[in-house]
């Protein structure tokens, strides 16, 4: 008995003798038999098969070479014996060379082959071709831009082009000529050409850019429209037939300067047609697709109506930028897509914002200390900084999304209504619910700062965050309104390129009427908001101005305004956590304060609730939304779809088409809030729509006199009121509604005076048009 034995058994009959179990006992004898025999297995030397089979084939030779020595005898002795070769068995599977028998006396070892790796696809890289990659850097590099020209226009040689038939046109072109030959410091006489009889070759002028003396040329074309057959029929198949020959260069017309027609026609005759000043819009057309840069919107003069005086409007204007050397930025597009510029804001579509411009001004630490300029008030060590410098990621971030920062906490931008309204394209809901003209709107704010991070903010987050105490450098109002319509002026000149842009409007845009204090941030966070909104009254500017409901004390400071907004943006508590997303901890008491200040303080105000919808958000819980309005007591009640502006990874920002809401829901919503109003003996009903920007209009029935909703404002009974100094309401200053503007109309709110642009209905007929011309 060996001693792991005697270990064994001692170590079991002492845990029996402690009360063990004797299954457990039994259970361990056999586990170490088990074992034992699996040792003694181990130990014996294995015999490989191999020598197992080469044992057998011996003794299988042995035994054949007994029996030929027993038959020996029997065979002649000439004859040689047959050599029989023994049977082996062998794999020759595995075997790495030819096996014989004769010559080999050991077997093949079995060779062990690793398992084949897994195959992948190859994978073949290889670059575009060079006509390839050419084509995108063009394309890259025709994208429209904004461009600044170093020359001085006075130094330029302008050359007056008209063709005439009964003489109108001539008469204003000598006008033209005679305005500009008498202007100071023109240091080169403009030359008058006429189509039909001064220019003999057309090439000359509009294929060859002429070079004379290395001077600089600006185009000028006064242009008449007849439905018979005349000179100028010609000269646009021209154009037309340069613009489309390939054996030319593209943009033959690029060397100008710039250019600028003028059309005269008949707006009465002609208006149903779309044929007023028709050919002279074609020749601007086809003179961008040339590749000439626009320098003065197309003017359009009725000369039955507005005659001469009107022209001669245009010709002062187009004089005075001559004066001036006009430097600012203009508009230039080398792909000449006259119909398909996109009247939307560009810089939202660009990519995503990067992640050092996402930064948030309480959350800078580092970067708010190295930047920006300080200064210490008092001398009590109280340090106060610029909310936007200069060289932070916020001030990066907002210029690079089209904002012009005023000062160091007040921004401007031009909305994309406004570039709309400049080409006779409409203008947003303000104008069907109120009477704001778009392209005489300025949409400003004081304040950047904002007290929430609303999920449908068009900013994502980028913009600087506060909670309820100013703590940054406060610049004087007078500064901010300067800054203001300066900025908002510089962006209208810019635009004066854009082809479609209409000219009346272009001047009537350097005279601002109205002013949205709804940018960004919260407009009335600013200490001198009452100042800066009257700065605003007093140049008869009417003050549109928003706020988040989350600064009462500053509410109920507020002076008189045209119409106070608030933001509902949720009807509970949770979800407007959900929805605002606010940085104040009591931000529901806050909006409930705001709601009481409505109905008592700023009673005599025009207020107005807006609501922004975002499905699986906001759109459930219509009987909240009434309490709010049966406690705030609002005047009118905006209901607005949300905008669909893109997800943000810098903020969390879950939005998705999804939760952007159709017409037709936005409709059922206001419905349902409606009925739900009126059912508790509230007296508001559906009042306007503009279905383009999904938007309706809930007002009060005192705006329903006799008969007829009077939603829209009287802006100068508005002023006159407040110049008087007496006490006055919202129903002292109210218009008629336009009947396209009201529930259910026709036109759904659009102004039949504008044009109504589809753009994809538009493609969609052009690629048409291609179509039959290339069966052609």
């Amino acid at each position: 008995m060996g001693f792991g034995q005697i270990l064994l058994f001692a170590c079991s009959i002492l845990y029996l003798s402690t009360g063990g179990r004797w299954t457990v006992v039994a259970l361990v004898f056999v586990l170490y038999i088990l074992y034992n025999k699996d040792q003694q297995q181990q130990q014996q030397p294995p015999q490989p098969q191999q020598q197992q089979q080469q044992q057998q084939q011996q003794q299988q030779q042995q035994q054949q070479q007994q029996q030929q020595q027993q038959l020996k005898p029997s065979v002649p002795p000439l004859a040689k014996p047959k050599k029989e070769s023994p049977i082996y068995a062998v794999d020759f599977t595995f075997s790495s060379k030819a096996f014989t028998p004769s010559t080999t006396t050991t077997f093949p070892i079995r060779r062990v082959i690793a398992p084949r790796p897994k195959r992948s696809p190859k994978i073949f890289t290889a670059s575009k071709p060079i006509v390839q990659q050419q084509q995108q850097q063009q394309q890259q590099q025709r994208q429209p831009v904004l461009t600044k020209t170093t020359v001085e226009l006075k130094k330029c040689q302008i050359y007056i082009f008209y063709t005439t038939l009964t003489g109108s046109s001539q008469r204003i072109a000598k006008s033209l000529y005679e305005k500009l030959q008498n202007l100071e410091n023109l240091e080169l006489e403009p030359k008058l050409l006429s189509l039909d009889d001064d220019v003999d070759d057309l090439e000359e002028y509009f294929l060859n850019v002429p070079t004379q003396n290395d001077n600089n040329c600006i185009y000028l074309l006064v242009l008449p429209s007849y439905e018979t057959d005349s000179p100028i029929d010609y000269f646009l198949e021209h154009l037309i037939d340069t613009a489309q020959d390939f054996r030319i260069d593209k943009y033959p017309l690029r060397k100008l300067i710039g250019f600028s027609v003028l059309g005269l026609g008949d707006s009465e005759s002609w208006s149903h047609d779309n044929k007023f000043c028709y050919q002279a819009k074609l020749a601007d057309k086809w003179l961008g697709k040339l590749g000439a840069r626009r320098l003065y919107p197309l003017g359009e003069i009725c000369m039955k109506y507005e005659g001469e005086p009107k022209a001669q409007e245009w010709i002062q204007n187009f004089a005075s930028l001559i004066v001036n050397n006009d430097n600012e930025p203009f508009y230039i597009d080398d792909n000449n897509n006259d119909d398909d510029i996109d009247d939307s804001d560009a810089e939202e579509s660009e990519g995503s914002d990067d992640a050092d411009t996402l930064v948030d001004v309480e959350d800078m630490g580092d970067i708010i200390r190295k930047s920006g300029k300080t200064t210490t008030i008092g001398g009590g060590g109280i340090e106060t900084k610029e909310m936007v410098a200069k060289d932070s990621p916020t001030f990066k971030s907002l210029t690079k999304q089209g904002y012009t920062i005023v000062g160091s906490h007040s921004g401007v931008k031009i909305c994309r209504w406004t570039k709309s309204a400049l080409r006779g394209r409409g203008s947003c809901y303000k104008f069907a619910f109120y009477g704001i003209k778009s392209h005489l709107c300025m949409e400003t704010t004081p304040s950047l700062a904002c007290s929430n991070k609303c999920v449908f903010c068009w900013r994502h987050g980028t913009n600087p965050v506060a909670k309820s105490n100013w703590r940054w450098e406060v610049d004087p109002p007078e500064k901010v309104m300067a800054g203001a319509l300066e900025g908002h002026y510089q962006k209208i000149k810019q635009l004066r390129g854009v082809p479609g842009i209409q000219m009346d409007r272009f001047e009537e845009a350097f005279k601002v009427r109205h002013c949205a204090l709804s940018l960004v941030g919260e407009p009335i966070f600013y200490p001198y908001i009452n100042e800066f909104v009257g700065m605003l009254h007093e140049q008869h500017i009417s003050s549109f101005l928003v706020c988040n409901a989350q600064h009462p004390d500053s509410l109920a400071k507020l002076t008189k305004v045209t119409q106070l907004y608030v933001s509902i943006d949720a009807p509970t508590k949770k979800d407007l956590k959900k929805v605002d997303r606010p940085l104040n901890s009591d931000f529901w008491e806050r909006l409930m304060s705001c709601l009481d200040i409505l109905r008592t303080i700023q009673s005599h105000q025009r207020t107005v609730f807006r609501l922004t919808l975002v499905k699986g958000f906001n759109m459930e819980d219509i009987e909240s939304y009434a309490d709010m309005v049966e406690r705030a007591k609002p005047s009118q009640i905006e209901i607005k779809g949300a905008t669909f502006c893109g997800s943000s990874n810098g903020n969390g920002n879950p939005l998705t088409m999804q939760n952007i809401p159709f017409y037709e829901e936005c409709k059922n919503f206001v419905e349902n809030l409606n009925k739900e109003l009126q059912s508790r003996g509230l007296d508001y009903d559906i009042a306007a729509e503009h279905a383009h920007s999904c938007c309706i209009l809930v007002a009060d029935k005192k705006f329903m006199i006799n008969g007829k909703w009077h939603t829209h404002i009287d802006y100068p009974k508005f002023f006159e009121l407040l110049e008087s100094g007496k006490e006055f309401v919202d129903l002292d200053y109210v218009k008629e509604t336009p009947e396209w503007a009201v529930w259910g109309s026709q036109g759904a709110g659009f102004n039949p005076e504008d044009t109504k642009y589809d753009r994809k209905a538009e493609k969609l007929k052009k690629k048409a048009i291609r179509d039959e011309q290339a069966k052609k």
